[in-house]
């Protein structure tokens, strides 16, 4: 396959991208990617002479197009997105515009050359909170976002949707639960209470920390989307695919694990105002990806032993 990885310097485009070449050293793989502040190119620096990497936003739609026909991409990989939801609630301008306006970009290029391929990552924050008893959400519920972020993720799917309905676009959208490993931005729950706890700082945790989230680790992600690759689009018409390991944990169950693994007391935990609009519990089905061969691997205190080591390791 020749691929274009958009995003592919960020948290999860990163992985894919290490993990796709050494499983598929032949293919050919471009990487664009605006290098925001969640961006490090360094991540791809094991494979940088095995990739082509390009310095340059997704909303610029006469960039995409000449990587697409430069390099005879067949597939394109959506991984760019600004995803911090404090950012989105104090200015959602920069999400509307790679998030929304970025996919459209994408979008008309591919009306352009038909025969390729996109895999839109999205997020289960689509769906809105569920509560304590709801059943996980399923592929055909409705979408109900409460943060800026998850409604300019809500409406890149609706813009993908159109594209397939209206000019048969060949795409399909994931939907993921929260993710954490190595390489995520060090604004995010888990890298907070890791860093704030190895220096002994106050670790914050939102209202009560009663939240529920269903965590994933970057690895299992990456392999659901090269699982998701090998389908036949065609044959099957399936065009939104959940992605989780059906494991949830309270916000501060996890802080705890996190406490107890660096050997660090509990009453480090600080309750701070709650973010507004905060999401009481993400939970989805994902057993029709599970249909196609895709099972999680990555035991969850297990990936937290392997994520507090590389952060460790960062901030040494």
């Amino acid at each position: 396959m020749n691929l274009l990885v958009t995003g592919g310097a960020g948290f999860i485009g990163s992985h894919f991208v290490l993990r796709h070449v050494k499983k598929n050293p032949e293919d050919t793989i471009v990487v664009l990617d605006k290098l925001t502040y969640a961006a490090d190119k360094s991540f791809l620096d094991p494979v940088a002479d095995k990739i082509t990497f390009v310095e340059g936003d997704i909303a610029d739609q006469k960039l995409v197009s000449s990587l697409i026909t430069h390099h005879s991409i067949d597939t394109v990989i959506n991984f760019a997105a600004e995803s911090h939801v404090d950012n989105s609630i104090s200015d959602a301008t920069p999400f509307l515009h790679t998030n929304v306006i970025g996919t459209q970009a994408i979008l008309e290029v591919i009306k352009e050359h038909p025969t390729v391929r996109l895999i839109h990552i999205s997020t289960d924050e689509v769906y809105g909170d569920v509560g304590d008893d709801d059943p996980s959400c399923t592929v055909h519920d409705a979408l109900h976002p409460s943060s800026p972020y998850s409604a300019s993720k809500a409406a890149a799917e609706m813009l993908v949707l159109a594209a397939i309905r209206t000019f048969d676009v060949q795409a399909v959208i994931t939907r993921c639960t929260n993710n954490y490993g190595p390489h995520q931005a060090d604004e995010k729950f888990i890298p907070t209470v890791i860093r704030n706890a190895l220096t002994d700082k106050p670790v914050p945790i939102f209202g009560t920390g009663k939240n529920k989230r269903d965590w994933i680790y970057v690895g299992d992600h990456c392999d659901a989307i090269e699982t998701i690759l090998t389908v036949d689009w065609k044959s099957d018409q399936r065009r939104i695919f959940n992605v989780g390991i059906d494991r949830e944990f309270e916000n501060i169950e996890v802080a705890k694990m996190i406490l107890d693994i660096v050997d660090k007391p509990h009453d480090l935990i600080t309750f701070v105002e709650d973010r507004k609009g905060h999401d009481w519990r993400y939970a989805v089905d994902s057993s029709e990806t599970r249909t196609l061969g895709w099972a999680p691997k990555m035991e969850f205190e297990q990936g937290l032993q392997e994520t507090i080591a590389w952060y460790k390791a960062k901030y040494a």
